[in-house]
């Protein structure tokens, strides 16, 4: 019983030190990763191009691989649209990381995305698209890694909403901090 005891104490004192010394345990890959999207243009007419982003907040204790990482071995960030008919992607553009050199890899930098980056995909809804409010449903892709280790690659849902109407009809330019003319 005393054995039990003191393992037990041993224990809680391990715990404690480790609380203490400020170590967190790892957090879950899909908890790394805030995610919003936006739709530049509100309505959207038939046959108009639009643009959806999907801005992501990185927790400030990770980094996540670019959409063009160092090495061939490591997981690129990608978004793959699932589109509803009546839709077509254009062109999907990630920006540039940042190399950087971690301890596991003092010698090579990494090109890496951090804090807050925002990926954005050009669109075009043709003259079949769905009128009224249609979700566009998109995978984020990733592999989140601290300064000492990485998660398992994820796979998130994001939806952007689109407002699609009669190809008539006006669409207004909406959040132009985040579609700013590059």
């Amino acid at each position: 019983m005393k054995k039990l005891s003191c393992l037990l104490s041993l224990g809680a004192l391990l715990i404690l030190s480790g609380s203490i010394s400020g170590q967190e345990p790892p957090k879950s890959a899909k908890d790394v990763v805030k995610t919003q999207s936006y739709v530049s243009i509100d309505p959207v007419p038939r046959g108009k191009d639009f643009q959806i982003a999907v801005v992501l907040s990185i927790d400030s204790a990770y980094h996540m691989n670019s959409h063009k990482p160092a090495d061939a071995y490591l997981i690129p960030t990608t978004l793959t649209p699932q589109l509803p008919e009546g839709f077509k992607v254009t062109d999907t553009t990630y920006p540039p990381g940042q190399d950087r050199k971690f301890p596991f890899s003092p010698d090579k930098p990494l090109n890496v995305y951090s804090g807050t980056v925002t990926l954005r995909m050009k669109l075009t809804a043709e003259n079949n698209a769905p009128l009224g409010a249609t979700p566009i449903p998109i995978t984020l892709r990733y592999q989140a890694c601290n300064q000492s280790a990485c998660l398992p690659p994820v796979k998130i849902p994001v939806t952007a909403q689109v407002k699609v109407a009669a190809a008539s009809a006006v669409g207004h330019s909406e959040h132009p901090e985040i579609f700013k003319k590059d």
